[in-house]
């Protein structure tokens, strides 16, 4: 008898477990993305709301191809990562939070929280932060800030001559050609003030006319005019 009901009394805990009802969870919003340099340490975080035990687990996801990516758990035994215990506010939000010192490309991709609950086989993913690992460029010349200013400021006084200089020489120029018209109208000027128009228009007729006999006479004709011969 006492068999029997320690299977019903098994049974009964199993079909209660299976019917158990899941907790609720409210998800916040987390970090979309992080962008950091290599050898640098990123601080990722993830905080929901919930009044049931849940246990929190690091998850990365790693995008193979287009269209196939693979999931894994975070690696806590390497040195380079640390998972902060499990903190809550005030407010009933409970965060953890995963560092990872000295980055490397190889630690590119989703960072997410799989919350677990103990009692059922309920389990849920937060939205993630996907994080980005870049190399900085090296510096061709290392030069402080006050040198980078500097240099800026001669190059804007030397752009500024370039301008001035030769746009000065233009109107200078244009200023010379335009006393050189000027100049030039008044000598036409002068040219014809001390002539009389009377005395044109009298040389100009005997120009006339010397046109119109034109440049050689008669000599028969002169002849018979000058000798007058002597009746007998």
């Amino acid at each position: 008898m006492k068999m029997e009901a320690s299977i019903v009394v098994l049974l009964c805990l199993l079909a209660a477990a299976a019917h158990a009802k899941p907790p609720t969870v409210t998800l916040h919003s987390d970090l979309i993305s992080l962008r950091i340099a290599v050898s640098q340490t990123a601080s990722l975080q993830c905080c929901y709301s919930s009044e049931a035990d849940l246990n929190v687990n690091w998850t990365l996801t790693v995008m193979i191809t287009h269209n196939d990516s693979v999931v894994m758990n975070v690696n806590q035994t390497d040195k380079r990562m640390h998972v902060v215990p499990e903190s809550e506010n005030n407010q009933g939000v409970k965060c953890s939070s995963l560092q990872i010192q000295n980055v490397s490309v190889k630690d590119r991709g989703l960072y997410r929280c799989a919350l677990h609950h103990t009692s059922s086989s309920f389990s849920v993913h937060t939205p993630g932060t996907f994080l980005q690992v870049f190399e900085p460029m090296e510096k061709v010349l290392d030069i402080s800030e006050s040198w980078k200013n500097s240099i800026i400021t001669a190059e804007g006084v030397l752009l500024l001559l370039c301008v001035l200089i030769p746009g000065t020489m233009l109107i200078f120029k244009s200023k010379g050609l335009h006393e050189l018209e000027r100049r030039k109208g008044k000598e036409e000027e002068n040219i014809y003030e001390g002539l009389n128009l009377d005395d044109c228009n009298s040389t100009y007729h005997q120009i006339q006319r010397s046109q119109v006999q034109g440049p050689y006479h008669d000599v028969s004709n002169a002849v018979e005019e000058d000798i007058e011969f002597e009746k007998p």
